[in-house]
Protein backbone atom coordinates (compact mmCIF):
# COMPACT_ATOMS: atom_id res chain seq x y z
CA UNK A 1 0.00 0.00 0.00
CA UNK A 2 2.83 2.40 0.78
CA UNK A 3 4.49 1.69 -2.58
CA UNK A 4 1.22 2.22 -4.40
CA UNK A 5 0.66 5.46 -2.51
CA UNK A 6 4.18 6.60 -3.42
CA UNK A 7 3.56 5.74 -7.08
CA UNK A 8 0.24 7.66 -7.06
CA UNK A 9 1.93 10.71 -5.57
CA UNK A 10 4.73 10.49 -8.18
CA UNK A 11 2.11 10.33 -10.99
CA UNK A 12 0.25 13.34 -9.62
CA UNK A 13 3.48 15.33 -9.38
CA UNK A 14 4.36 14.40 -12.94
CA UNK A 15 0.93 15.59 -14.14
CA UNK A 16 1.53 18.78 -12.17
CA UNK A 17 4.72 19.46 -14.15
CA UNK A 18 7.46 17.65 -12.16
CA UNK A 19 9.08 15.65 -14.98
CA UNK A 20 11.50 13.81 -12.64
CA UNK A 21 9.01 12.58 -10.05
CA UNK A 22 8.45 9.15 -11.64
CA UNK A 23 12.19 8.73 -12.32
CA UNK A 24 13.01 9.48 -8.68
CA UNK A 25 10.44 6.92 -7.58
CA UNK A 26 11.85 4.16 -9.76
CA UNK A 27 15.48 5.13 -9.02
CA UNK A 28 14.82 5.00 -5.30
CA UNK A 29 13.17 1.60 -5.65
CA UNK A 30 16.12 0.37 -7.74
CA UNK A 31 18.61 1.64 -5.19
CA UNK A 32 16.73 -0.04 -2.37
CA UNK A 33 16.86 -3.40 -4.16
CA UNK A 34 20.53 -2.86 -4.96
CA UNK A 35 21.52 -2.22 -1.37
CA UNK A 36 19.45 -5.21 -0.29
CA UNK A 37 21.42 -7.39 -2.73
CA UNK A 38 24.67 -5.86 -1.52
CA UNK A 39 23.77 -6.59 2.10
CA UNK A 40 22.82 -10.17 1.30
CA UNK A 41 26.09 -10.56 -0.63
CA UNK A 42 28.14 -9.36 2.35
CA UNK A 43 26.30 -11.79 4.62
CA UNK A 44 26.99 -14.58 2.13
CA UNK A 45 30.71 -13.70 2.12
CA UNK A 46 30.80 -13.74 5.92
CA UNK A 47 28.99 -17.10 5.88
CA UNK A 48 31.37 -18.59 3.33
CA UNK A 49 28.66 -19.06 0.65
CA UNK A 50 30.71 -18.30 -2.43
CA UNK A 51 28.17 -18.93 -5.20
CA UNK A 52 25.44 -16.97 -3.46
CA UNK A 53 27.88 -14.11 -2.85
CA UNK A 54 28.74 -14.02 -6.58
CA UNK A 55 25.06 -13.92 -7.58
CA UNK A 56 24.23 -11.12 -5.12
CA UNK A 57 27.32 -9.17 -6.17
CA UNK A 58 26.30 -9.32 -9.83
CA UNK A 59 22.76 -8.21 -8.94
CA UNK A 60 24.05 -5.32 -6.82
CA UNK A 61 26.32 -4.24 -9.66
CA UNK A 62 23.35 -4.04 -12.06
CA UNK A 63 21.18 -2.10 -9.66
CA UNK A 64 23.74 0.24 -8.09
CA UNK A 65 26.20 2.68 -9.55
CA UNK A 66 28.66 2.07 -6.71
CA UNK A 67 31.71 0.32 -8.20
CA UNK A 68 33.77 0.91 -5.03
CA UNK A 69 31.30 -1.34 -3.21
CA UNK A 70 30.27 -3.87 -5.79
CA UNK A 71 33.81 -4.49 -7.10
CA UNK A 72 35.00 -5.26 -3.59
CA UNK A 73 32.10 -7.66 -3.00
CA UNK A 74 32.75 -9.36 -6.34
CA UNK A 75 36.45 -9.73 -5.54
CA UNK A 76 35.70 -11.29 -2.15
CA UNK A 77 33.12 -13.60 -3.71
CA UNK A 78 35.67 -14.69 -6.33
CA UNK A 79 38.13 -15.49 -3.54
CA UNK A 80 35.52 -17.69 -1.87
CA UNK A 81 34.99 -19.66 -5.07
CA UNK A 82 38.78 -20.01 -5.52
CA UNK A 83 38.64 -17.99 -8.74
CA UNK A 84 42.00 -16.37 -8.09
CA UNK A 85 42.43 -14.94 -11.57
CA UNK A 86 39.08 -13.16 -11.37
CA UNK A 87 39.75 -11.82 -7.87
CA UNK A 88 43.13 -10.41 -8.92
CA UNK A 89 41.54 -8.73 -11.93
CA UNK A 90 38.90 -7.12 -9.71
CA UNK A 91 41.42 -5.97 -7.10
CA UNK A 92 43.43 -4.32 -9.87
CA UNK A 93 40.32 -2.36 -10.84
CA UNK A 94 40.10 -1.06 -7.29
CA UNK A 95 43.53 0.54 -7.65
CA UNK A 96 42.11 3.27 -9.87
CA UNK A 97 40.10 4.89 -7.07
CA UNK A 98 41.89 6.62 -4.21
CA UNK A 99 39.14 5.46 -1.86
CA UNK A 100 39.75 1.80 -2.65
CA UNK A 101 43.46 1.80 -3.54
CA UNK A 102 44.52 0.38 -0.17
CA UNK A 103 41.89 -2.36 -0.36
CA UNK A 104 43.08 -3.29 -3.84
CA UNK A 105 46.75 -3.45 -2.83
CA UNK A 106 45.93 -5.49 0.26
CA UNK A 107 43.85 -7.91 -1.78
CA UNK A 108 46.66 -8.37 -4.31
CA UNK A 109 49.14 -8.86 -1.48
CA UNK A 110 47.05 -11.63 0.03
CA UNK A 111 46.70 -13.27 -3.37
CA UNK A 112 50.48 -13.27 -3.83
CA UNK A 113 50.91 -14.76 -0.38
CA UNK A 114 48.56 -17.59 -1.30
CA UNK A 115 50.62 -18.16 -4.44
CA UNK A 116 53.82 -18.25 -2.38
CA UNK A 117 55.24 -15.21 -4.19
CA UNK A 118 56.64 -13.54 -1.07
CA UNK A 119 58.86 -11.18 -3.04
CA UNK A 120 55.92 -9.52 -4.81
CA UNK A 121 53.87 -9.69 -1.61
CA UNK A 122 56.60 -7.74 0.20
CA UNK A 123 56.58 -5.01 -2.45
CA UNK A 124 52.80 -4.73 -2.23
CA UNK A 125 52.92 -4.67 1.58
CA UNK A 126 55.39 -1.77 1.46
CA UNK A 127 53.05 0.15 -0.88
CA UNK A 128 50.10 -0.51 1.43
CA UNK A 129 52.20 0.60 4.42
CA UNK A 130 52.82 3.94 2.70
CA UNK A 131 49.05 4.44 2.50
CA UNK A 132 48.14 3.23 5.99
CA UNK A 133 51.18 3.06 8.30
CA UNK A 134 49.09 2.23 11.39
CA UNK A 135 47.07 -0.71 10.04
CA UNK A 136 47.63 -3.52 12.61
CA UNK A 137 47.20 -6.54 10.31
CA UNK A 138 49.32 -4.99 7.59
CA UNK A 139 52.11 -4.18 10.07
CA UNK A 140 52.20 -7.82 11.22
CA UNK A 141 52.30 -9.09 7.63
CA UNK A 142 54.96 -6.62 6.56
CA UNK A 143 57.16 -7.41 9.57
CA UNK A 144 56.87 -11.15 8.94
CA UNK A 145 57.76 -10.76 5.26
CA UNK A 146 60.74 -8.51 6.03
CA UNK A 147 62.13 -10.83 8.70
CA UNK A 148 61.78 -13.86 6.45
CA UNK A 149 63.55 -11.94 3.69
CA UNK A 150 66.28 -10.96 6.20
CA UNK A 151 65.57 -7.29 5.58
CA UNK A 152 66.54 -6.38 9.12
CA UNK A 153 66.70 -2.61 8.63
CA UNK A 154 63.23 -2.61 7.09
CA UNK A 155 61.94 -4.84 9.88
CA UNK A 156 63.28 -2.38 12.48
CA UNK A 157 61.40 0.46 10.77
CA UNK A 158 58.21 -1.61 10.81
CA UNK A 159 58.78 -2.52 14.46
CA UNK A 160 59.07 1.17 15.27
CA UNK A 161 55.76 1.79 13.45
CA UNK A 162 54.12 -1.03 15.43
CA UNK A 163 55.39 0.51 18.65
CA UNK A 164 54.06 3.94 17.68
CA UNK A 165 50.71 2.42 16.73
CA UNK A 166 50.65 0.76 20.18
CA UNK A 167 49.96 -2.65 18.70
CA UNK A 168 52.88 -4.21 20.60
CA UNK A 169 53.75 -4.12 24.32
CA UNK A 170 56.82 -2.05 25.10
CA UNK A 171 58.86 -4.90 26.61
CA UNK A 172 58.26 -7.14 23.59
CA UNK A 173 59.13 -4.30 21.23
CA UNK A 174 62.39 -3.69 23.13
CA UNK A 175 63.41 -7.35 22.99
CA UNK A 176 62.55 -7.66 19.30
CA UNK A 177 64.60 -4.58 18.55
CA UNK A 178 67.57 -6.26 20.24
CA UNK A 179 67.01 -9.47 18.27
CA UNK A 180 66.91 -7.46 15.04
CA UNK A 181 70.17 -5.78 16.03
CA UNK A 182 71.81 -9.18 16.59
CA UNK A 183 70.53 -10.37 13.22
CA UNK A 184 71.79 -7.19 11.59
CA UNK A 185 75.21 -7.64 13.20
CA UNK A 186 75.44 -11.23 11.97
CA UNK A 187 74.47 -10.19 8.44
CA UNK A 188 76.94 -7.29 8.37
CA UNK A 189 79.74 -9.50 9.65
CA UNK A 190 78.99 -12.06 6.95
CA UNK A 191 79.19 -9.26 4.37
CA UNK A 192 82.51 -7.98 5.72
CA UNK A 193 81.02 -4.76 7.12
CA UNK A 194 82.71 -4.98 10.50
CA UNK A 195 81.99 -1.43 11.71
CA UNK A 196 78.25 -1.85 11.13
CA UNK A 197 78.42 -5.26 12.75
CA UNK A 198 80.16 -3.80 15.79
CA UNK A 199 77.62 -1.02 16.24
CA UNK A 200 74.68 -3.40 15.86
CA UNK A 201 76.13 -5.89 18.36
CA UNK A 202 76.76 -3.27 21.03
CA UNK A 203 73.31 -1.74 20.43
CA UNK A 204 71.67 -5.15 20.89
CA UNK A 205 73.47 -5.74 24.18
CA UNK A 206 72.56 -2.32 25.52
CA UNK A 207 68.91 -2.85 24.60
CA UNK A 208 68.65 -6.34 26.11
CA UNK A 209 71.62 -7.19 28.37
CA UNK A 210 70.11 -10.58 29.31
CA UNK A 211 69.72 -11.73 25.70
CA UNK A 212 72.31 -14.52 25.37
CA UNK A 213 73.23 -14.07 21.67
CA UNK A 214 73.55 -10.30 22.13
CA UNK A 215 75.86 -10.68 25.14
CA UNK A 216 78.10 -13.24 23.41
CA UNK A 217 78.26 -11.11 20.29
CA UNK A 218 79.10 -7.92 22.21
CA UNK A 219 81.80 -9.73 24.21
CA UNK A 220 83.42 -10.96 21.00
CA UNK A 221 83.39 -7.41 19.66
CA UNK A 222 85.11 -6.08 22.79
CA UNK A 223 87.68 -8.89 22.66
CA UNK A 224 88.45 -8.09 19.04
CA UNK A 225 89.23 -4.56 20.22
CA UNK A 226 91.37 -5.97 23.05
CA UNK A 227 89.02 -4.57 25.66
CA UNK A 228 88.76 -7.49 28.07
CA UNK A 229 87.31 -5.35 30.85
CA UNK A 230 84.17 -4.52 28.87
CA UNK A 231 83.86 -8.12 27.65
CA UNK A 232 83.94 -9.36 31.26
CA UNK A 233 81.37 -6.77 32.32
CA UNK A 234 78.97 -7.74 29.53
CA UNK A 235 79.22 -11.47 30.23
CA UNK A 236 78.93 -11.11 34.01
CA UNK A 237 75.76 -9.07 33.65
CA UNK A 238 74.26 -11.57 31.21
CA UNK A 239 75.19 -14.56 33.40
CA UNK A 240 73.65 -12.98 36.47
CA UNK A 241 70.36 -12.50 34.61
CA UNK A 242 70.35 -15.65 32.49
CA UNK A 243 73.04 -18.35 33.03
CA UNK A 244 73.75 -20.14 29.75
CA UNK A 245 76.54 -22.40 28.42
CA UNK A 246 77.33 -19.98 25.58
CA UNK A 247 78.00 -17.19 28.07
CA UNK A 248 80.33 -19.41 30.07
CA UNK A 249 82.19 -20.46 26.93
CA UNK A 250 82.62 -16.81 25.91
CA UNK A 251 83.94 -15.98 29.40
CA UNK A 252 86.44 -18.83 29.15
CA UNK A 253 87.66 -17.58 25.77
CA UNK A 254 88.73 -14.28 27.32
CA UNK A 255 91.84 -16.07 28.65
CA UNK A 256 92.33 -19.05 26.34
CA UNK A 257 95.84 -19.98 27.51
CA UNK A 258 95.23 -20.29 31.25
CA UNK A 259 95.67 -23.56 33.13
CA UNK A 260 92.69 -25.36 34.71
CA UNK A 261 93.75 -24.08 38.15
CA UNK A 262 93.99 -20.50 36.89
CA UNK A 263 90.63 -20.86 35.20
CA UNK A 264 88.95 -22.02 38.40
CA UNK A 265 90.40 -19.01 40.22
CA UNK A 266 89.20 -16.57 37.53
CA UNK A 267 85.73 -18.14 37.48
CA UNK A 268 85.32 -17.94 41.27
CA UNK A 269 83.60 -14.54 41.27
CA UNK A 270 81.70 -15.43 38.10
CA UNK A 271 80.14 -18.47 39.78
CA UNK A 272 78.94 -16.35 42.69
CA UNK A 273 76.66 -14.29 40.44
CA UNK A 274 74.00 -17.04 40.33
CA UNK A 275 75.20 -19.64 42.83
CA UNK A 276 71.95 -21.62 43.09
CA UNK A 277 71.29 -21.94 39.37
CA UNK A 278 71.76 -25.49 37.97
CA UNK A 279 73.89 -24.14 35.12
CA UNK A 280 76.30 -22.64 37.67
CA UNK A 281 76.65 -26.00 39.43
CA UNK A 282 77.27 -27.80 36.14
CA UNK A 283 79.82 -25.20 35.09
CA UNK A 284 81.69 -25.52 38.38
CA UNK A 285 81.63 -29.31 38.02
CA UNK A 286 83.18 -29.13 34.56
CA UNK A 287 85.87 -26.72 35.73
CA UNK A 288 86.80 -29.02 38.63
CA UNK A 289 86.81 -32.05 36.34
CA UNK A 290 89.28 -30.29 34.05
CA UNK A 291 91.49 -29.72 37.10
CA UNK A 292 90.96 -33.38 38.13
CA UNK A 293 89.57 -32.40 41.53
CA UNK A 294 87.01 -35.21 41.56
CA UNK A 295 85.76 -34.97 45.19
CA UNK A 296 85.08 -31.24 44.73
CA UNK A 297 83.36 -31.96 41.40
CA UNK A 298 81.05 -34.46 43.12
CA UNK A 299 80.19 -31.90 45.79
CA UNK A 300 79.51 -29.27 43.12
CA UNK A 301 77.12 -31.41 41.08
CA UNK A 302 75.31 -32.65 44.18
CA UNK A 303 72.05 -34.42 43.38
CA UNK A 304 71.49 -32.89 39.94
CA UNK A 305 71.87 -36.27 38.24
CA UNK A 306 69.01 -37.61 40.36
CA UNK A 307 66.81 -34.52 40.08
CA UNK A 308 67.37 -33.89 36.36
CA UNK A 309 68.90 -37.00 34.76
CA UNK A 310 70.07 -35.66 31.40
CA UNK A 311 72.88 -36.77 29.11
CA UNK A 312 74.99 -33.96 30.52
CA UNK A 313 74.47 -34.60 34.24
CA UNK A 314 74.80 -38.37 33.90
CA UNK A 315 77.85 -38.01 31.71
CA UNK A 316 79.50 -35.77 34.29
CA UNK A 317 78.74 -38.30 37.02
CA UNK A 318 80.39 -40.98 34.89
CA UNK A 319 83.46 -38.78 34.50
CA UNK A 320 83.61 -38.16 38.25
CA UNK A 321 83.27 -41.87 38.97
CA UNK A 322 86.02 -42.66 36.49
CA UNK A 323 88.33 -40.11 38.11
CA UNK A 324 87.63 -41.48 41.58
CA UNK A 325 88.53 -44.97 40.44
CA UNK A 326 85.03 -46.47 40.51
CA UNK A 327 84.39 -49.88 38.99
CA UNK A 328 83.81 -50.33 35.29
CA UNK A 329 80.22 -51.41 35.97
CA UNK A 330 79.37 -48.12 37.68
CA UNK A 331 80.94 -46.05 34.89
CA UNK A 332 79.18 -48.05 32.19
CA UNK A 333 75.93 -47.71 34.13
CA UNK A 334 76.13 -43.94 33.99
CA UNK A 335 77.02 -44.09 30.30
CA UNK A 336 74.10 -46.40 29.52
CA UNK A 337 71.69 -44.04 31.27
CA UNK A 338 73.24 -40.99 29.61
CA UNK A 339 72.81 -42.45 26.12
CA UNK A 340 69.03 -42.83 26.54
CA UNK A 341 68.49 -39.73 28.71
CA UNK A 342 67.10 -36.47 27.31
CA UNK A 343 69.64 -33.86 26.30
CA UNK A 344 68.19 -31.24 28.61
CA UNK A 345 67.62 -27.61 27.70
CA UNK A 346 67.88 -26.70 24.04
CA UNK A 347 66.83 -23.95 21.65
CA UNK A 348 63.12 -24.63 21.11
CA UNK A 349 60.63 -22.76 18.93
CA UNK A 350 57.61 -21.70 20.97
CA UNK A 351 55.45 -21.61 17.83
CA UNK A 352 56.08 -25.08 16.34
CA UNK A 353 58.01 -26.80 19.20
CA UNK A 354 60.83 -27.74 16.85
CA UNK A 355 64.34 -28.13 18.31
CA UNK A 356 67.00 -25.95 16.69
CA UNK A 357 70.70 -26.74 16.72
CA UNK A 358 71.65 -23.09 17.31
CA UNK A 359 70.02 -19.75 17.96
CA UNK A 360 68.78 -17.79 14.97
CA UNK A 361 66.48 -14.74 14.70
CA UNK A 362 63.85 -16.81 12.87
CA UNK A 363 62.86 -20.45 13.25
CA UNK A 364 64.15 -22.57 10.38
CA UNK A 365 61.01 -24.72 10.54
CA UNK A 366 58.10 -22.27 10.75
CA UNK A 367 59.91 -18.95 10.03
CA UNK A 368 58.59 -17.46 13.26
CA UNK A 369 60.52 -14.42 14.45
CA UNK A 370 62.04 -14.41 17.95
CA UNK A 371 60.37 -17.69 18.85
CA UNK A 372 63.50 -19.57 20.00
CA UNK A 373 63.98 -19.94 23.73
CA UNK A 374 66.38 -21.98 25.86
CA UNK A 375 64.08 -24.50 27.51
CA UNK A 376 63.32 -28.15 28.06
CA UNK A 377 61.43 -29.80 25.20
CA UNK A 378 57.94 -31.01 25.97
CA UNK A 379 58.88 -34.44 24.66
CA UNK A 380 62.61 -34.95 24.41
CA UNK A 381 64.00 -37.54 22.07
CA UNK A 382 66.86 -39.78 23.08
CA UNK A 383 70.20 -38.43 21.95
CA UNK A 384 73.65 -39.85 21.66
CA UNK A 385 76.01 -39.09 24.50
CA UNK A 386 78.09 -35.96 23.76
CA UNK A 387 81.44 -37.67 24.38
CA UNK A 388 83.31 -34.51 23.42
CA UNK A 389 82.51 -33.18 26.89
CA UNK A 390 83.90 -36.23 28.66
CA UNK A 391 87.63 -36.54 27.92
CA UNK A 392 88.19 -38.57 31.08
CA UNK A 393 85.81 -41.29 29.89
CA UNK A 394 87.40 -41.68 26.48
CA UNK A 395 90.41 -43.50 27.84
CA UNK A 396 88.25 -45.82 29.91
CA UNK A 397 85.66 -46.54 27.22
CA UNK A 398 87.28 -46.22 23.80
CA UNK A 399 84.43 -48.06 22.13
CA UNK A 400 81.76 -45.67 23.42
CA UNK A 401 82.48 -43.12 20.70
CA UNK A 402 85.34 -42.00 18.45
CA UNK A 403 88.11 -40.18 20.28
CA UNK A 404 88.03 -36.40 20.04
CA UNK A 405 90.39 -33.66 21.11
CA UNK A 406 89.71 -32.96 24.79
CA UNK A 407 89.40 -29.41 26.09
CA UNK A 408 89.97 -27.99 29.51
CA UNK A 409 86.69 -26.10 29.46
CA UNK A 410 84.81 -26.50 26.21
CA UNK A 411 82.93 -29.45 27.61
CA UNK A 412 79.56 -27.80 27.83
CA UNK A 413 76.84 -29.98 26.31
CA UNK A 414 75.54 -27.59 23.71
CA UNK A 415 78.59 -25.48 22.91
CA UNK A 416 79.47 -27.43 19.82
CA UNK A 417 76.17 -26.12 18.44
CA UNK A 418 76.29 -22.63 19.85
CA UNK A 419 75.50 -19.46 17.96
CA UNK A 420 77.74 -18.94 14.97
CA UNK A 421 78.46 -15.28 15.46
CA UNK A 422 82.19 -14.95 15.98
CA UNK A 423 82.59 -11.41 14.78
CA UNK A 424 86.03 -10.01 13.94
CA UNK A 425 87.92 -12.50 16.13
CA UNK A 426 88.95 -16.06 15.53
CA UNK A 427 87.98 -18.79 17.97
CA UNK A 428 90.92 -19.52 20.30
CA UNK A 429 92.25 -23.03 20.38
CA UNK A 430 90.97 -25.25 23.15
CA UNK A 431 93.25 -25.62 26.12
CA UNK A 432 94.34 -29.29 26.28
CA UNK A 433 93.34 -31.07 29.43
CA UNK A 434 95.88 -32.76 31.64
CA UNK A 435 96.21 -36.50 31.29
CA UNK A 436 93.85 -38.20 33.76
CA UNK A 437 95.39 -40.07 36.62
Amino acid sequence: MLKLAGLAIAVLRTLAGDQTALRRFFDKNRERRGYAALSEGLIAVASGEGQKAVAKANKAEKLLNKPELTLLLKAQAAELTNDRTRSIELYKQLLGDNRTRFVGIRGLMKAKLLEGDTERALLLAEKAFALKPRHPELLDTLFSLQSNAKDWSGARATLLAKSRAKTLPKDIATRRDAVLSVADAMANHANGQEKLARDAAISANRTAPALVPAAVLAAQVHLSEENKRLAVRVLRKAWEANPHPDIAAAFANIEPDETPAERIKRFASFLKLAPDHPETRLLETELLLAAEDFPAARRAIGDLAEQTPTARTLGLMGAISRGEGASEEIIRGYLARAIVAPRGEQWICSACNSIQSKWMPTCSNCSGFDTLSWALPVETENAELPVSMLPLLQTALPDAAPEQDPGAFDQLPENEESVDMDLPIAHPEDVPAQEPK
